[in-house]
């Protein structure tokens, strides 16, 4: 499980570095409200990461709960966006996937980059 955890907040921090660069990019090349749309909807991108994490750590206690919750942020945080008139739907959907794409850039990270010695070799009988 630490190795688990360890990845989980990996992960979370590369969603975070995303979404600060995102949201001052686009501040810079778009306009402060934008960005802020933006940010909106990276800061329910991670509050639905989080929540899947802790979906995905229960799974192997037994919980059979269903993921209700995180597919009602979703659809909450889309009707929000639309039914808001300060509030503008693209960037807020957008800032919501950035989580996906901090996933993605964390696997070809990890993928592409050779784990150091240590990493790599394990005494045998050792965790």
């Amino acid at each position: 499980m630490a190795e688990y955890y360890q990845l989980q907040q990996n992960l979370l921090l590369t969603t975070l570095a995303f979404t600060g660069v995102i949201f001052v990019s686009v501040w810079l090349a778009y306009s402060l409200p934008i960005a802020l749309n933006y940010l909106i909807g990276a800061c329910g991108g991670v509050v639905y990461l989080r929540m899947l994490a802790k979906s995905v750590a229960n799974i192997g206690r037994g919980s059979q709960k269903l993921g209700s919750g995180r597919l009602a942020l979703v659809v909450g945080l889309v009707l929000v966006a639309t039914q808001w008139q300060q509030l503008q739907v693209v960037p807020v959907f957008l800032g919501f996937l950035t989580y996906k794409g901090a996933l993605i850039a964390y696997t070809l990270w990890t993928a592409v980059l050779p784990k150091s010695p240590s990493e790599s070799y394990q005494e045998p009988g050792s965790p």
